[in-house]
């Protein structure tokens, strides 16, 4: 073979590595990849309304398959609004490759027309990122990409392309394999550091599973249910671990931290062991350090050792990957009883259950376990948006398989859940996916209804309609005396901007308004048999509460229940 452009190499690379979906929005100086693509019928093309869309599609793409996401974006400011969605998937480790065209490399560093230091402006935000400066790299650069960013902890990389590079021509050839110095992730956990959990646990009386997005990241859901039941120990998931461990399971706690069960806070707060796995302590999760957990002796297993001790002191800390490192525990492990601990937990649980007002009115929480009751035989994806809507959705659906959840954890970005959703449904064209959404955070990428009806994804919207910013509003009521102070979404003496289902049928996609409470299950029914999108407006309680809720700097048994 010749030698072939930049371009030409670049999409040869993409085909190499399995890449089926690229999401993106073009520019002049990513053009030549454009025309490269033009007449090719392996990798499609999703053209987002926005950059930031494309990346979190990308994103939502990888935490429904598993495989790497890649978005695409023109340099300067298409490569700039990429950075929120950069930075979300370096904080809930998703494995992405964005690629950002770049000015003529003759011209970096002279404030050119839509030039952007990309690789100085996300150091701190990838992985790894690349400035490729020679087509005759560009090969082993895109190679290195993705194993970078599948491999150890999962993340996202960037590859800034000048466009000189991608119409200068070289030969290709595509690596088989990588080898980076300094760069050998620990799979295999220490068997002399497993052994000291196995004895943990022999001594224990009260031990908790705390189970983290790494469960799902390692494919280990699997095992974790196999090494819970083997030893009757109870297991909480943090809101990245939700469908890690089955809910349904009667050793499940729920989701753990500042809107955890309050038996999960409980459990964690009383145990004498606590195993996490594939979680990093973060301050949702830990409430006041200095309180956390005080009894306990805590082992931690984790691929990436410098998230080990990092927030919380760990005793018996085990580097490797959570499959692995289950798979090996597996098979020391012995059943026990742990009876009293079992009677204590059941005890919460029926004293503080997670529960809310049961009334004729139209409460957020009930609508989420209608989207469940309504789907319950059907093959279901929830994405979100950040805030109450995030949390009501995190608890009051019942998560049992992995990759059924998608949410913004890290970075809590708003605007996150929509075109993510769109990337899942790329991803599982077979599934029924949701957004649920708020309606403050469902416009800032409203814009993605055009992609979304265009492709004929039939993704269904929820909108949890309270007019305010509603978790920032729950704040202000709680501690700041009802000064809602640029909450208040609705205008003054009128609703309804925007009117959501005059939006959607702007955009040819299906609207429906729900005001009451018995009309929900047939706005939900009707939505699912609608082949393309659907906008579903909940006109909910306006001032509706996320509870339970740990204040700001209290320990997370502390918590306010809402409901006397």
């Amino acid at each position: 073979m010749g030698k072939i452009s930049g371009a030409e190499i670049f999409v040869k690379s993409l085909k190499a590595e399995g890449v089926e979906h690229i999401f993106g929005y073009p520019g002049g100086v990513i053009i030549p990849i454009g025309d490269q693509m033009y007449d090719d019928d392996e990798i499609t093309f999703h053209l987002t309304r926005h950059e930031q869309g494309a990346v979190h599609a990308a994103d939502g793409y990888a935490r429904a398959t598993g495989k790497v996401g890649v978005c695409l974006a023109t340099s300067g400011p298409g490569a700039t609004n990429l950075v929120t969605g950069i930075a979300t998937a370096h904080m809930d480790s998703i494995p992405i490759v964005a690629i950002t065209g770049q000015v003529k490399s003759s011209l970096i560093g002279n404030d050119a027309f839509q030039e952007a230091d990309m690789s100085g402006i996300t150091r701190p935000i990838t992985k790894h990122n690349y400035l490729v400066k020679d087509v005759k790299d560009l090969a082993k650069t895109i190679k290195e990409a993705f194993h970078i960013a599948r491999t150890g902890r999962p993340g996202p990389v960037l590859i800034d392309l000048p466009v000189d590079v991608q119409m200068d021509k070289a030969e290709f050839k595509y690596p088989k394999t990588v080898n980076l110095k300094g760069y050998k992730p620990t799979y295999k956990g220490h068997s002399g550091q497993i052994k000291k959990i196995i004895k943990a646990i022999k001594k224990s009386k009260r031990p908790v599973i705390y189970a983290g997005g790494g469960i799902i990241m390692s494919e280990a859901a699997k095992e974790l249910t196999s090494f819970a039941r083997k030893t009757n120990i109870p297991v909480t998931t943090t809101l990245m671990g939700l469908g890690g461990f089955p809910e349904d399971d009667s050793l499940s706690l729920g989701m753990l931290g500042m809107h955890g069960t309050a038996y999960a806070n409980h459990a964690v707060q009383s145990a004498d062991l606590i195993i996490a796995i594939g979680s990093r302590f973060d301050d949702r999760v830990t409430g006041r350090l200095d309180t956390f957990a005080k009894d306990a002796i805590i082992a931690h297993i984790d691929i990436d050792p410098s998230s080990v001790s990092k927030n919380v002191q760990v005793d018996v800390p085990v580097i490797g990957d959570a499959k692995n490192v289950l798979k090996e525990m597996n098979k020391l492990v012995e059943k026990k009883g742990f009876e009293a601990w079992h009677k204590q937990i059941k005890k919460w649980k029926k004293e503080v259950p997670l529960i809310y007002k049961d009334d004729n009115k139209l409460r957020p929480q009930y609508i989420v376990e209608q989207i469940q009751k309504t789907t319950k035989n059907e093959d279901v994806i929830i994405a979100t948006e950040v805030g109450q809507n995030q949390m009501w959705a995190a608890q009051h659906y019942t998560y049992t398989k992995p990759r059924t959840w998608i949410s913004s954890g890290g970075l809590g970005t708003m605007g996150y859940g929509f075109p993510a959703a769109i990337g899942a449904q790329v991803g599982k064209p077979g599934a029924i996916v949701f957004d649920i959404a708020g309606d403050g955070s469902i416009q800032m990428n409203i814009q993605e209804l055009a992609t979304a009806v265009t492709e004929k994804l039939p993704i269904k919207i929820v909108i949890l309609n309270n007019g305010y910013l509603g978790m920032v509003r729950q704040w202000q009521e709680l501690f700041y005396d009802k000064r809602y102070a640029w909450t208040v979404l609705d205008r003054k003496g009128a609703t309804m901007c925007p009117d959501f289902v005059k939006l959607a049928e702007s955009y040819g996609a299906k609207g429906l308004r729900i005001t009451k409470k018995e009309d929900v299950a047939k706005a939900i029914k009707t939505a699912v048999k609608t082949k393309g999108p659907v906008i579903m407006d909940f006109v909910v309680e306006k001032e509706e509460n996320v509870f339970p809720m740990v204040p700001a700097g209290e320990s997370i048994n502390n918590m306010l229940h809402g409901l006397a």
